[in-house]
This record gives structure tokens, sequence and C-alpha cells, in this order.
């Protein structure tokens, strides 16, 4: 078994926020893979459901971000789960916008959330860091994370999430470079080889610079070449 924990606030006030990246995951992988209806228990919201033979519990902690850890250790007690079964999404400022890392054990590195995980149930659990980017100055980052994110973000966002869902159940198998390697797909599909041929076999060729002139006299000629 396993549980994906998605970090975020409750309430529509900080649904689009960037904090709440881990939210939108779980929503997007619940939707696209047939999971059971969100219902209220643990301190949070949970739904479930199974990839292949493996039951997965997702959860949105309703305890507000600073005291995830207590609806996330309820969970695990509850299901008799060790941290090593526990996968937790995350908004990340120390990567860029679009970019997606996975990470087991460490630090929480002053992220609030993570830290009230540790407190509750140990460092021992994966992560899936889903950059958001840096504001640029560390006294910017609270009101940073608690903006919505632009409109402008709203299409590699989206291609983010479901490439998330493409690779969510590899990523429970055990293989994250495919599940990485999903989201790539999304959010920067690589060009065909045909498509680029086709652009250089469009691309105009250039124009022979036109002969310059030259009307020097012959003694000229012998002067300048000897310049």
């Amino acid at each position: 078994m396993k549980l994906l924990v998605g970090l975020g606030n409750p309430g529509a006030k900080y649904a689009q926020n960037r904090h709440n990246i881990g939210f939108m995951a779980m929503d997007r992988i619940a939707t696209d893979h047939g999971f059971t209806p969100w219902r209220s228990k643990f301190q949070g919201q949970i739904a479930e459901g199974r990839f292949g033979s493996t039951k997965v519990t997702l959860l949105k902690p309703e305890t507000f971000m600073n005291l995830s850890g207590q609806s996330v250790g309820e969970v695990m007690r509850y299901l008799k789960l060790q941290p090593d079964n526990i996968i937790v999404f995350h908004d990340e400022i120390d990567l860029a916008p679009g970019k997606v890392r996975l990470k087991t054990g460490g630090g929480h590195a002053g992220h609030n959330g993570l830290r009230s995980i540790h407190g509750h149930i140990g460092p021992d659990y994966d992560r899936v860091r889903l950059g958001v980017g840096h504001p640029g100055h560390k006294d910017a980052v609270p009101g940073y994370v608690l903006r919505d994110f632009p409109k402008a973000d709203q299409e590699w966002l989206d291609d983010e999430m479901r490439g998330i869902s493409d690779g969510i159940a590899d990523l429970i198998g055990g293989d994250g470079p495919k599940f990485l390697n999903a989201i790539a797909l999304r959010v920067a599909p690589p060009r065909s080889s045909k498509a680029t041929s086709q652009a250089k076999a469009e691309k105009p060729a250039s124009k022979p610079a036109e002969a310059l002139s030259d009307d020097r006299s012959p003694l000229q000629k012998l002067v300048d070449r000897f310049r």
C-alpha cells in the first residue's frame, strides 16, 4: 500500500496558490484514475484507488500547511504504514517552474509542511519536489507562495499535472526515472526529426552576395595590392 500526500491549504481562497500545487496533483490523479470521491477523514480529505495490485490512498491535509504532519501521522498509523510507504508532493522554491525532482529523506529546507511531517513521522519518506521558482529574496517567500499562479504559468502547470498523472503508476511501482520522463514529455516534448528536417527545407536559401563593381584603373589595382 502507498500513501500519496499533497500539501496545501484548505479552502477556495488558497486553491490556486503556488503553495497548493500538491493539492492540484492529488486532484488530477484522483480524477484521471477513477479514485473514490473525496471524503473527510484523518483531519483531511482522502480518496482511494489502485494501481495494479497496489492499493493507494490520496491525502490532502486540512490542518493548514504548518500542521500537515498531524493528518499524515494519523493516516500512517491507521493504515499501519512505514515512512517509506509515503510519497509527499510539495512546492519547491529552489527549483524553476515546471521542474520536478525526486528525493528520499533529508532535511525540510525550511518548508513548513515538511517540517511538520518530520516532527510526526521523521524524515525517511519520499518527496516529489514541484518547482515554483523563487521570488529573489527570502523575505518575499511567504507572500510569493501564497499568491496564485499567474495566467502565464497555466500552460506549463497543466502540462505538468498531465505528466504526473501519466507517470504516477511508474512512481508507485518504484520507477522514478520513468515517472520524471512522463512529466518531461508533457512539459518539454522533443521536436520530431521530421519537423526539424521540414523546417530546414522550408528555410529560404540565402542569396549570393552581388559582385561589387570594380572601376579602378590597372595602376590603382596594383597599388592597392601592395598596401
